[in-house]
C-alpha cells in the first residue's frame, strides 16, 4: 500500500511539471501577439506623419523667403503684356493712406506685407476687364511650377482667391478696388505667401508676400514698414 501511495504521488508530480510546462509554452506563443498588436500602434502613427507630411516638399522656409516687392512676370509667348502692366494694392490696417497705402501702379514696388485679418485691396493697370484672378498660396521654392499649374482649391497650398472685376457700376472706377479679400487668423498662420495673378486660368505673374499676426503691423510708422518691405 505504501509502495502504491507514493507510485500515486510520483505520478501526481509528474504530472503537475507537465502542466506547468504546457502553461508555459503557452504564454510563449501569446507573446508574439501581443508584440504584433504594439507595433500595430507606431504604423497607425507612422501613417499620421505621412499625412502630415502632404504638403509639397518644395514648400519655401520662412527664413529663406526673401521680400521685393517685385511682380515676377512669367514668360509665356502667348502672353499679353496689357493684361497687367502693373498694380497696386492695398490694405486697411497697417500703413497711412497718403504715405505706405498710398503706392502707384508698379511692377516693381508693390505692397507685399499685410496682417492676417486684414482687408487687402487690387487696383490692377490692365486692359482686362474679366478673366484675372489672384490666387494666394503658401510660397513655394519651385516658382517655374505656376507657369504650368492647374490651379484648385484643393491645392494643398491654397489659402484663399480673389476674382478681378472692372468695377464699372462704381461712381469713380479708376479709384474703386477690383477685388479684396483676407486670410483669417483662425485658418491661416503668418508666413510667406504667393500672389499668383492669372488671367482665364492662367499665371501671368507672381508676387511673394508676407503676413503677419494681427496688430504686428499697425504700430509701425511707414518708413519701418517700407524697410520690412525689403528685408
Amino acid at each position: 500500500m505504501n509502495r502504491n501511495h507514493r507510485l500515486i504521488c510520483f505520478l501526481l508530480a509528474a504530472l503537475l511539471v507537465l502542466g506547468l510546462a504546457a502553461c508555459g509554452k503557452g504564454n510563449d506563443t501569446a507573446k508574439p501577439s501581443d508584440a504584433g498588436q504594439t507595433t500595430a500602434s507606431p504604423a497607425t502613427g507612422a501613417q499620421g506623419g505621412s499625412n502630415s507630411g502632404s504638403e509639397p516638399s518644395d514648400s519655401q522656409p520662412a527664413e529663406a523667403a526673401k521680400l521685393t516687392g517685385k511682380l515676377n512676370i512669367i514668360d509665356l509667348d502667348d502672353r499679353d503684356p496689357s493684361v497687367l502692366r502693373g498694380v497696386t494694392i492695398k490694405g486697411n490696417q497697417a500703413g497711412t493712406t497718403d504715405g505706405f497705402n498710398s503706392k502707384e501702379s508698379s511692377l516693381t514696388d508693390v505692397r507685399c506685407i499685410f496682417e492676417l485679418n486684414e482687408w487687402v485691396y487690387f487696383y490692377p493697370d490692365t486692359d482686362a476687364t474679366y478673366g484675372l484672378r489672384v490666387w494666394i498660396l503658401k510660397h513655394r521654392d519651385d516658382q517655374e511650377y505656376y507657369n504650368t499649374a492647374k490651379f484648385s482649391d484643393l491645392d494643398p497650398n491654397f489659402a484663399n482667391y480673389c476674382d478681378l472685376h472692372y468695377p464699372e457700376d462704381a461712381e469713380n472706377p479708376d479709384e474703386t478696388e477690383w477685388g479684396s479679400f483676407y486670410l483669417h487668423p483662425e485658418e491661416c498662420e503668418p508666413g510667406y505667401y504667393d500672389f499668383v495673378f492669372t488671367y482665364e486660368g492662367k499665371a501671368i505673374a507672381t508676387l511673394l508676400t508676407r503676413f503677419y499676426n494681427e496688430n504686428e503691423l499697425t504700430v509701425k510708422s511707414d518708413a519701418e514698414l517700407e524697410a520690412l518691405m525689403h528685408e
